[in-house]
């Protein structure tokens, strides 16, 4: 490898210079967009997988592979607690102009991202069969497609954490755009592949995981060879992949708020799953995973500009540019309200049609797959401040205020309320299962106010000290 080695005395380069010049409109513009595009496709090629499933192979595929995913998401918990974290604080040091730390943060978190998700694999793989049979209570196929799905994927979710990881610093270089090329790059080959591998090889459930690990792979080669290419002076150096304890505890600081909330995801996944199997079996299981899987359509594009707004925001605070901050906060939160009511809308009145992508069913499958979506979406119009909130305490630095804010909808609200509303449902004889969909707004809404909150104490903050 052919290392250019950075200036440390000079100024940043000029994609990264213009985070703090251009206007905040057309900067959260230009970088929210490649990323929206990005997350889309990567949510496309979900929705593929689902499709190809549930209509090709069987509807109880879809139950199987929603049952891991909690299990999976505790990998990608694992990416942004490291990914993001160092990201933050790569942007925040490039706004100081600190430039002689960012390499340093680089490979540190090359280093981490893959020993991290490492021995989360082996833990997961070691102890499969007891969590899918005896804490999940997986069963007859749905547990058959679920082991299938899940070993699989476990063997290359080193790639799979490495390369979301480290794809943030592309962006954060100042180069949304190719980021956005890295993203869609591997989601294309996973729909591209998906048919070979299910049909024609006849591989069915295992041929979705294959495909899903080869283009993790590539993804991941694809980021490498940009921080060894000429667009960039950034390189991942193995001298700085030696963990440095200060260094090592702010990066996992600063993601420690992602990745709780992502981990917290993954733990009442596990809890959401046994809840609905145990209230509306196998049926309500793959209805709920058919939800979760456009779910990812409509939260996809709110993750891709907090994506976009993050560096911005981090570059700008540092740079201590904080109307800059406040701007590219509320412009963010506008554009994620839009799309959040856009998906309120679709899935209020499009759900049958959304339904029948996934499945033929015409009888008690496809009333718990619209009742689903309808109820599960009922507070959507009201949550941007509550996605947006804890990227923008992460994004300036401030983990504790992050973490509370990112807990407040798993930990506080939705686990108690998945507990408790639908035993309460069932005293007063109504179905339990309307607890469980009712919990996901009452959570969403409450979070929300929480959130709300916490921004604004910490705006008028800055406003009595003079800051804007």
């Amino acid at each position: 490898m052919n290392e250019i080695k950075l200036n440390t005395s000079s100024a940043p380069s000029l994609a990264t210079d213009r985070i703090g010049k251009e206007p905040i409109g057309r900067l959260l513009l230009s970088f929210s967009v490649p990323a929206v595009i990005g997350m889309l496709v990567n949510a496309l090629y979900n929705i593929v997988d689902r499709i190809y499933l549930g209509q090709g192979v069987d509807p109880l595929a879809i139950a199987g592979i929603g049952l891991v995913m909690p299990l999976t998401m505790i990998i990608m918990a694992c990416s942004m607690l490291i990914g993001i974290g160092a990201n933050s604080l790569f942007a925040i040091r490039m706004g100081e102009r600190r430039h002689d730390e960012v390499e340093k943060i680089m490979g540190h978190a090359f280093l981490l991202l893959f020993i991290v998700p490492a021995v989360c694999i082996i833990v997961v793989l070691g102890f499969m069969e007891p969590i899918l049979r005896d804490i999940m209570k997986a069963e007859g196929k749905v547990y058959e497609y679920a082991a299938a799905y899940l070993r699989i994927t476990l063997y290359g979710a080193v790639f799979g954490a490495m390369s979301p990881g480290l794809t943030h610093f592309i962006r954060s270089d100042g180069h949304p755009k190719t980021s956005m090329i890295v993203q869609v790059t591997g989601a294309l080959l996973n729909i591209i592949l998906d048919p070979i591998f299910i049909f024609a090889l006849n591989l069915g459930v295992a041929g979705a995981a294959w495909v899903t690990v080869i283009s993790q792979f590539v993804t991941l080669v694809l980021v490498l060879g940009y921080f060894n290419s000429k667009w960039t002076r950034l390189r991942f150096r193995i001298k700085y992949m030696k963990l440095e304890p200060k260094l090592t505890g702010k990066i996992l600081a600063i993601g420690f708020a992602p990745f709780i909330m992502q981990f917290a995801m993954s733990l009442v996944g596990i809890l959401q799953n046994f809840t609905i199997l145990k209230y509306g079996g196998d049926d309500a299981l793959t209805a709920m995973t058919i939800f979760f899987t456009l779910l990812t359509v409509i939260m996809m594009p709110i993750m891709g500009i907090g994506q976009g707004a993050q560096p911005i925001i981090g570059y700008n605070y540092g740079a201590k540019e904080y109307g800059r901050v406040k701007k590219c906060f509320k412009l963010a939160m506008i554009a994620c309200t839009c799309f959040l009511t856009l998906g309120f809308l679709i899935t209020q009145f499009a759900s049958g049609f959304l339904f029948s992508l996934f499945s033929k069913d015409t009888g008690n499958l496809r009333a718990l797959g619209i009742l689903t979506m309808r109820i599960c979406t009922c507070a959507f119009p009201f949550v941007a401040i509550q996605m947006m909130g804890g990227q923008f305490f992460q994004a300036i630095g401030k983990p504790v205020q992050a973490s509370l804010v990112s807990l407040s909808r798993q930990i506080i609200f939705l686990i108690p309320a998945l507990l408790f509303m639908p035993v309460l449902f069932e005293s007063i004889d109504v179905r339990p299962i309307y607890g469980v969909y009712l919990a996901f707004p009452f959570s969403d809404f409450s979070a929300s106010v929480i959130t709300g909150i916490f921004v604004l104490r910490e705006f008028r903050k800055w406003k009595k000290n003079g800051m804007f």
